[in-house]
């Protein structure tokens, strides 16, 4: 019939109106220590999205999902890298298609590790051909600069308007910072290190390059061009781009390990603010909140107001499901403070005086306890304005840190020294490794008397 085709062309019309003039790129990050174990794919994917807004129905979930993960694997798989992390990394991909609907899935994008650091960086289907470019980095700050710490970077641009060129550079960065209630210092140092060497050498986000053309794979999947070749290196705080920082910043809220009698005030379930086991007392003591606000970390960055309790350390009787149960009370490890560990930060507006650039922030919280890991997952849900960067200015936000121009031999030294260290520790300390080991004396056994019985 004329008038409803003519109907159906006018939705059709309608919701193409709607998808070119969207104004804002909702993302969803979660950060997670995920304590050397693999998930539970099943209990993950249920949880997973708990962080997002829950007055729409049907959902909509984020055009953008970022996991900043931790203690990824053992050291020994870990540090080899590569293969070695896949079993791993699948794991979350999987969770992410258990947790979605078909109609809205995701495409795995970007995966970077360093160390025991990664992150993974998941577009909604619908919104992977708005993706002009990616670029990561990677850097060290553990012992002799290998990854037992550090952080590792995912950048992409994302185009504004199927009807234009710009883009929009987003930067979000997964860190893992120096433990131990005492070493304030060693992470405010650890933050320098990583501003000074995460370096993204693929693109000039200042540039604003033009949409590449777009090439396709075999099953039709748009393939995502990363740039290469630039001269000149650009750290987390590239001018035009947003930033968000993930990751366990371990800082505490205390500088001693807790005593006998500490214990009786650590936090439990209780709305009552006067109560001395109400989360705020402790959350005084934050040791971040404290560095950031006197600009010794963090620089420049915003984090929401945190209405949560600790995200760390939960005691094994709570990993083994305590916490499904509030009423009887949070089970906290005896050798640590609880403290928020785990947290989100932002560059909230990298357009100082354009008030309607800033980061739009929906909910900040934590998910439950996972029986794999002493630490809770924490996800934050917010929007970016969908606008062209202008042009740059004079009161753009400066990185607190200069690059250090020995960056990249560096990381070069440090990453021998990973693979040393994870192929020891692999032969050492792996079902796998030992057998090789047990093949290989075998082997050679067999070989002596083979050649002795020639004699």
């Amino acid at each position: 019939h004329p008038a409803r085709q003519s109907g159906r062309l006018a939705c059709v019309f309608c919701a193409a109106t709607m998808l070119t003039s969207k104004s804002w790129l909702n993302t969803y990050i979660l950060t997670f220590n995920c304590a050397r174990n693999t998930i539970d794919t099943r209990i993950f994917a249920s949880h997973l999205f708990d962080g997002l807004p829950k007055d729409s129905d049907p959902v909509s979930y984020p055009e953008v999902l970022v996991l900043s993960l931790q203690e990824i694997a053992p050291i020994a798989y870990a540090f080899l890298g590569g293969p070695f992390l896949e079993w791993y990394f699948d794991a979350f991909r999987l969770a992410v298609d258990l947790a979605t609907p078909e109609d809205q899935r995701y495409q795995n994008v970007m995966t970077k590790s360093v160390g025991m650091t990664a992150i993974m960086v998941f577009i909604r289907d619908d919104q992977v051909d708005r993706i002009a470019w990616k670029d990561e980095a990677e850097v060290g700050v553990g012992v002799h600069q290998a990854g037992n710490k550090g952080a590792v970077g995912a950048r992409i641009g994302y185009q504004v308007d199927y009807d234009s060129e710009d883009q929009l550079p987003l930067t979000f960065v997964s860190l893992h910072l120096a433990p131990d209630e005492s070493a304030i210092d060693r992470r405010n140092q650890d933050w320098k290190d990583i501003c000074q060497r995460l370096v993204f050498t693929g693109c000039d986000v200042a540039g604003q390059s033009g949409r590449q053309h777009r090439q396709y794979g075999e099953e039709g999947t748009p393939l995502i061009p990363s740039y290469h070749g630039a001269e000149r290196g650009s750290g987390m705080y590239s001018p035009n781009t947003y930033l968000f920082v993930a990751g366990d910043f371990n800082y505490r809220t205390s500088h001693r390990d807790p005593q006998p009698g500490d214990m009786s005030a650590f936090p439990q379930p209780t709305n009552d603010t006067s109560s001395r086991n109400h989360y705020i007392h402790l959350l005084a003591h934050d040791q971040l909140t404290r560095e950031r606000l006197a600009n010794r970390t963090m620089h420049h960055l915003s984090e929401q107001p945190i209405t949560f309790p600790p995200s760390y350390k939960y005691s094994l009787e709570a990993r083994e499901g305590s916490l499904h149960h509030p009423e009887e009370g949070f089970k906290w490890a005896k050798n640590r403070w609880p403290s928020w560990c785990d947290r989100i930060l932002y560059l909230e507006n990298p357009f100082p005086g354009d008030e309607s650039r800033k980061v739009q922030v929906h909910h900040y919280s934590l998910l439950p306890l996972f029986q794999t890991s002493d630490h809770r997952a924490v996800v934050i849900s917010l929007s970016v304005p969908l606008k062209t960067p202008p042009a740059l200015q004079d009161s753009a936000i400066s990185p607190p840190f200069e690059i250090d121009h020995d960056w990249q031999s560096k990381r070069l030294i440090a990453r021998k020294k990973e693979i040393a260290v994870g192929t020891m520790a692999y032969l050492a300390l792996t079902w796998e490794g030992n057998g090789l080991i047990l093949a290989t004396i075998l082997g050679l056994a067999a070989g002596y008397f083979t050649l002795y019985g020639l004699e």
